[in-house]
């Protein structure tokens, strides 16, 4: 087995994602299933579809088309404002995409004219987290500029919260959000808009008695592969948090004193060192670095300890065990720490489990690097 390695249970991921919607359903929102974290990998884009999401999401057109050349048959929306430089290849491999610049809508419609297409245009509203999005006074504008341009169509709105600024969804900012969706609901009802809530940080807010109005889908990511909520990290009940782990192997293993000695200067990443005093600890190091995950985000087993790191090695306190060389640690992500080592090409990925439980687990499977991704679309 090649380590650092993410081994992903195709069918924890399928509970996860089947439980959510499941959920979500029961009070009017559909799940778009977001696909960036795993580089738009078929094995799980095709395992949320199964679990009855109703579309794919993803910030990078390459997944985008990516999952089209995989034969992927799914609604797909880039839900990252497109690139001004990527509009042709936004309406030849997305349906819908989330836009905030005019500019660039128009440039979506001269490219839909010219490939004879119609693509849905769905607007991100700033509700006070400061990432993308209009401004509640200019929507009204932009929604009249969708309208009156060629073969692009008004979709719905949505808004995105707690990524930069911490933000949390309630009441009140999903209300605001609610009441523009109804002022400019078309007359026509078949013709639903999709008012899309945010993302895996809503859901406290859901299932907490949150008012839900018009708010019918929220984009999941970080919920579905890793089990937890995104405002505080904590598990949601009765998914699992394990679907998906970091293994490792161990090269090193000896007593230390738990603090360095010399003049001490700046290290490579974290400055100065102040660790505290310990006495001698059974140190090990495992075989991953800051160029394949990120460390900090690592969880390690009971009864070890993650030190610090360097691009390639993750100092471990194993407290009372000493490790054994060659051994193999294990160890649960938050999302940066999954994100990070997902997109690494030093990180091998393989799956386990089948995305329906019962069925019979098929042979590990190797997720293409990055690397091998992008070459294959060129």
């Amino acid at each position: 087995m090649s380590t650092p390695l993410l081994q992903i249970d195709l069918a924890k991921i399928f509970h996860n994602a089947s439980t959510l919607v499941a959920r979500l359903k029961s009070k009017g929102v559909s799940v778009t299933g977001v696909t960036k974290a795993f580089l738009g990998a078929s094995q799980i884009a095709n395992t949320l579809l199964r679990a009855g999401v109703s579309s794919l999401g993803d910030s990078r057109i390459e997944n985008i088309e990516f999952m089209r050349k995989s034969g992927i048959a799914a609604q797909m929306i880039l839900i990252r404002t497109p690139m001004l430089s990527q509009t042709d290849r936004v309406v030849a491999s997305a349906d819908l995409s989330f836009n905030t610049e005019l500019d660039v809508i128009v440039a979506l419609s001269s490219a839909a004219v010219k490939a004879g297409k119609t693509h849905g245009i769905l607007l991100m509203v700033e509700l006070g987290d400061l990432r993308e999005g209009i401004m509640p006074r200019d929507v009204e504008k932009a929604i009249r500029t969708v309208q009156e341009l060629p073969n692009v169509r008004f979709m719905g709105l949505g808004t995105n919260l707690a990524c930069r600024n911490g933000v949390s969804p309630d009441n009140r900012n999903m209300a605001e959000l609610s009441a523009m969706a109804n002022r400019f609901a078309p007359t026509d009802t078949s013709a639903q808009l999709i008012v899309s809530g945010g993302n895996s940080s809503n859901l406290n807010w859901v299932f907490g008695g949150g008012e839900i109005g018009c708010i019918n889908n929220l984009r999941l990511g970080e919920a579905i592969l890793l089990g937890r909520e995104a405002l505080n990290r904590q598990p949601i009940n009765g998914l699992f948090t394990d679907a998906i782990c970091l293994m490792t192997e161990v090269i090193e293993s000896s007593i230390k004193p738990s603090k360095p000695w010399g003049t001490i200067a700046q290290s490579a990443f974290n400055g100065a060192s102040n660790l505290d005093d310990q006495g001698y600890i059974n140190q090990a190091i495992a075989a991953v670095g800051r160029q394949d995950t990120d460390p900090e985000g690592l969880h390690p087993p009971n009864g070890i300890e993650v030190l610090s790191a360097s691009s390639d090695h993750l100092i471990l306190n194993a407290r009372a065990k000493k490790l054994v060389v060659g051994s193999t640690v294990s160890f649960q992500l938050n999302y940066g720490a999954l994100l990070h080592a997902m997109t690494s090409p030093h990180v091998a990925k393989t799956f386990v489990g089948s995305e329906v439980i019962g069925c019979p687990r098929p042979e590990l499977q190797t997720l293409p690097s990055a690397a091998q991704i992008f070459q294959s679309q060129t």
